[in-house]
């Protein structure tokens, strides 16, 4: 609507009020009259006529017939009337395209028009006709307008620069115009300045890589000394200009601050919070024992404390900029605390806001007079500001640790008001307060269980529950409280129930005669008539760590808690630092980076605040510290027998990067396969997998020269090696499609979804890491707690570009099975840390045992029937796998690709028995036998192996290839 804003822009009080009688007409059949009008030879009626066409275009009717018409009124030299045919061709042009390139010449004489005013008039509307036929006839007036002797002309072809870029980049480019537009930051008026600046910003925003605006310490001089003559908004653009800057030193820092304060004192409150910007940024070179800092800060309360004298809407967006600067530096309003103090007639939004501010600056100090005003709102009649007083109240008690007893005292007064929802935040905040402060203010719990029955919210009584079970001892009637609530379980909240079920175990775990009855109650409502899998799953856990070792239990269940932190609700710092570079834009005001909503082709950059001064940072110096993978081995796992605590403790440095080489070296036959756990079935030796060679070699040692007079094994084994194998070329390996391993929810907003390759010989991990935050994600390791086949990283987690918001990388991690061994249950179940710049996350995934089906699993013929027999037929297990629809060669071909390797074949009464080995990377043989019915869909396989535990899972690897 730039044309109606025009319209209203050249015409004074007096034409407005005489204008009105054009949008009140109805009259049918005016087009035709219109016509007649705009041919009219009186120049007072054409323009009468074009007035009457724009009031209809501005009132939506389509009056684009008339275009002919309109635009032969061009060839004027009434300015208004210009005005007004220029208004209407920018709305018609892009749907009459053709009709437009009749203008063009009237554009190009214009531009050459003695009043400037004509010029840019002319140059301004060549820049707002989106029409790509055009663009190119107006190249020689705009290059002709950009060197034009009026600075009004050569401002205003700054900004059509811009917006002709937009339509085509490229004809800007070869045009040279991005050249004389850089030339014209060095303009002698500083309007043009600010124009060039924000035509040039414009353009780098969809070009991000283009350094368009290459500042250098002259370039900024010029901008600094055209920042004091140029309009507001000119001074926003220069200033946002600047904050893109990092100067060269402290010095030039400091001298950059000292011309941009004076900003601090404009009326405009956009130049304000520009000139904050960048000064909040350069403050960050700035030594902290300087002189200058110290009156800079005292600089930046006053214009800021202004802010808040504004109306409502302005207020909210300056407290939502204080928000993030009273996080980086609380310092500047430390003694303004008043301002924040609420008024009666605040609306909600600006309440809210600050008072979370008020608590952000709150202490020792000031917390008296915080205390009275907080105790004053929780009176208040708006029921989400007074729950946010109450929690206000609770978070001054864990920020100032000398106020906590008044603040106790207080939320006590407010209890004792009896408002039902006042009681409930209450109880909420005292559980906090008791978290920061154990066993300090317990003799408050009498008075909050007599409020018990009033509880109505998840929230509250998940909290009452918290308090009654953790102080279980100095509650007689504990029981009876807790089995209150016990009796309507399953209509309540999962996070009531979940409290409730840990209550009860803790009080079980310190009055364990009188409550035995009350614990398996509640055990088994949470894992026998529970459909949440979080609930039986705590269930579950509690119940094996009673039944098992309650010693343990009660070190787990009772352990001493670590104290919560102060702030627990700061915006982190990385993301902090990036909306302190865009204060004054939108994205202050929503606490989100530019890029979590802002859509479209236009590349978003992340912005940093410039390295502290002597912080001893620097661009050479960040990648310090993530060393190469073969500078040091790892410390992979702590060898603790406790699976959390292995879990929970592990060193996610990057991993060494070289795979320890298999070393053939143990004898099978003589040990105990299974004794103690998995170790054995990985060899004792977990440094190196065990080859099977050896034994295999050993355990026939006086086979039978007449093998074929030995009676059948399994189905007529006697007969193997007279028999032709028939086996064709291998297919690919199966490699199952990627499932979701951690979800965002679970993982501060890190999705990783994958599956499991062996390309090659090689054991990967294909990982897909999706960023669902609203910061960008760096830093990224990996690590793997013990496992039953020693599964570990053979190198660092190579996420080479940060994870930026909604953006997804594919990952390929090379995997060794040279890591600590420990059986898992099931055997394939893999416990899995990632860590990267926000927190540590833990999931856990099963592999397919195909992974660890080697490429030399092929036996030869006589060993494999000596081995089949040595092996106890105990040892033996049978399945059926259903539904598969191939032959016996097909899935001998199929079954290769995956290392499962045919020895040999025969057909006995119409049935294919197909005789396989495989051999895992661990040297762990696996031998069986296929049965295959022709026309049957059902397969039975007989499976043997040393290590009995395999073969199920051996089984389902089979069914996974068959049927893939």
């Amino acid at each position: 609507m730039e044309w109606a804003s025009q319209l209203c822009e050249n015409r004074g009080l007096g034409s407005k009020m005489t204008d009105s009688k054009y949008f009140t007409t109805t009259k049918k059949g005016e087009i035709f009259e219109l016509k007649a009008e705009l041919n009219s030879d009186k120049k007072e009626k054409k323009k009468e006529a074009v007035k009457k066409v724009i009031a209809s275009m501005t009132v939506g009717k389509d009056v684009s017939a008339l275009f002919p018409d309109v635009v032969n009124c061009m060839q004027t030299d009434n300015l208004e009337l210009k005005k007004l045919v220029y208004l209407y061709l920018m709305n018609y042009a892009k749907s009459q395209p053709d009709m437009a390139i009749m203008a063009v010449n009237t554009f190009v004489k214009d531009c050459e028009d003695p009043n400037p005013l004509i010029r840019a008039l002319a140059v301004r509307t060549m820049g707002c006709i989106r029409v790509d036929k055009i663009t190119e006839y107006l190249c020689e007036p705009l290059r002709k307008c950009l060197k034009d002797e009026d600075p009004y002309v050569r401002k205003t072809a700054a900004v059509c620069v811009a917006k002709l870029h937009d339509i085509n980049a490229q004809l800007v480019e070869d045009q040279g115009f991005l050249d004389t537009l850089k030339d014209l930051i060095s303009d002698s008026n500083p309007m043009v300045v600010a124009n060039a600046v924000a035509a040039l910003s414009e353009i780098a925003e969809s070009h991000p890589n283009s350094n368009l605006l290459d500042l250098n310490p002259q370039t900024i001089n010029k901008l600094l000394t055209a920042l004091n003559e140029c309009t507001e908004w000119g001074q926003i653009f220069i200033l946002d200009c600047l904050a893109n800057y990092t100067p060269r030193d402290d010095r030039e820092s400091q001298s950059i601050c000292e011309r941009v304060t004076p900003r601090l004192s404009h009326a405009n409150s956009a130049v304000v919070l520009s000139a904050v910007k960048v000064l909040m940024k350069f403050m960050e070179m700035l030594p902290k024992d300087l002189d200058y800092y110290g009156t800079l800060l005292k600089k930046l309360a006053p214009p800021l404390v202004t802010l808040l004298s504004a109306e409502p809407e302005l207020q909210y967006v300056a407290l939502r900029n204080i928000n993030l600067i009273v996080q980086k530096r609380p310092e500047i309003l430390k003694h303004e605390m008043k301002v924040f103090f609420v008024k009666y007639n605040d609306p909600i939004y600006v309440k809210l806001e600050k008072l979370d501010i008020m608590i952000r600056l709150a202490s020792q100090a000031n917390i008296a007079q915080v205390l009275a005003e907080l105790k004053e709102y929780a009176t208040e009649v708006d029921v989400d500001f007074v729950r946010k007083a109450v929690r206000a109240i609770g978070r001054c008690a864990i920020k100032v640790e000398q106020s906590a007893e008044r603040c106790v005292s207080t939320l006590l007064d407010l209890i004792q008001t009896k408002v039902n929802y006042v009681v409930q935040e209450a109880i909420v905040v005292i559980k906090d307060i008791f978290r920061k402060y154990p066993n300090k203010y317990e003799s408050v719990i009498a008075t909050l269980c007599e409020n018990l029955d009033s509880l109505d919210e998840p929230e509250a009584r998940a909290a009452m529950i918290w308090i009654v079970g953790e102080y279980a001892e100095r509650i007689d009637n504990a029981d009876e409280l807790l089995e209150s609530f016990l009796e309507g379980f399953h209509d309540e909240s999962t996070q009531v129930q979940l409290q409730l079920l840990t209550a009860i175990v803790k009080l079980f775990l310190k009055k364990p005669t009188e409550t035995q009855e009350l614990v398996q109650q509640v055990l088994s409502l949470a894992t026998q008539d529970s459909d949440n899998p979080d609930l039986r799953d705590r269930g579950y856990i509690y119940w094996r760590l009673l039944s098992t070792d309650p010693v343990a239990a009660k070190e787990v269940v009772l352990a001493e808690k670590p104290l919560i932190s102060e702030e627990t609700d700061l915006i982190e710092p990385t993301l902090l630092e990036e909306l302190i570079c865009h204060i004054g834009t939108l994205a202050s005001v929503y606490h989100k980076p530019p890029s979590a909503f802002v859509e479209g082709s236009r590349g978003v950059q992340h912005r940093r605040l410039p390295p502290r001064a002597g912080s001893g940072e620097s661009a050479e110096s960040s990648d310090v510290g993530q060393s190469g993978p073969s500078e040091a081995p790892s410390a992979v796992i702590p060898s603790q027998g406790d699976l959390l605590g292995d879990l929970l403790n592990l060193d996610l440095a990057p991993p060494t990067a070289t795979v320890p080489s298999v070393q053939p070296s143990m004898q099978m036959g003589a040990m105990d396969l299974l004794g103690g756990g998995l170790d054995s079935l990985l060899g004792g030796d977990i440094g190196g997998s065990p080859s099977m060679g050896a034994s295999l070699g050993a355990a026939p040692a006086a086979m039978p020269a007449a093998l074929g007079g030995a009676p059948a094994v399994g189905g007529g084994l006697g007969d193997l090696f007279d028999l032709g194998g028939g086996v064709g070329m291998p297919t690919g390996a199966y490699i199952a499609p990627k499932t979701l391993w951690l979800p965002a929810m679970k993982a501060k907003g890190l999705e990783i979804s994958g599956t499991f390759a062996r390309r090659g010989g090689i054991i990967q991990m294909d990982l897909s890491l999706t960023n669902k935050a609203m910061s960008v994600m760096t830093d990224f390791a990996i690590q793997f707690n013990r496992n039953s086949f020693g599964m570990a990283p053979a190198g660092p987690l190579q996420v080479l570009t940060p994870l930026s918001p909604n953006q997804t990388i594919d990952v390929s991690l090379p995997l060794s099975t040279s890591g600590p061994v420990m059986k898992m249950e099931p055997l394939n179940n893999l416990q899995v840390a990632v860590k990267n710049n926000i927190d540590v996350f833990y999931f856990s995934c099963q592999y397919p045992i195909s992974l660890l089906f080697v490429e030399d699993g092929k036996m030869e013929r006589q060993v494999f029937l000596a081995t089949w027999k040595d092996i106890p037929n105990d040892n033996e297990a049978q399945f059926q796998i259903k539904d598969i629809h191939l032959n016996s060669d097909a899935a001998s071909n199929k079954l290769q690709g995956s290392n499962i390797f045919t020895i040999a074949k025969r057909t006995v009464e119409g049935q294919d028995m197909l005789y396989l080995s495989i051999k895992l990377t661990n040297g762990i043989w696996v031998l069986a036998e296929m049965r295959v019915q022709t026309g049957s869909p059902i397969y039975t396989l007989s499976i043997k192996c040393r290590a009995p535990e395999v073969n199920q899972f051996v089984c389902q690897c089979y069914e996974l290839v068959l049927k893939n």
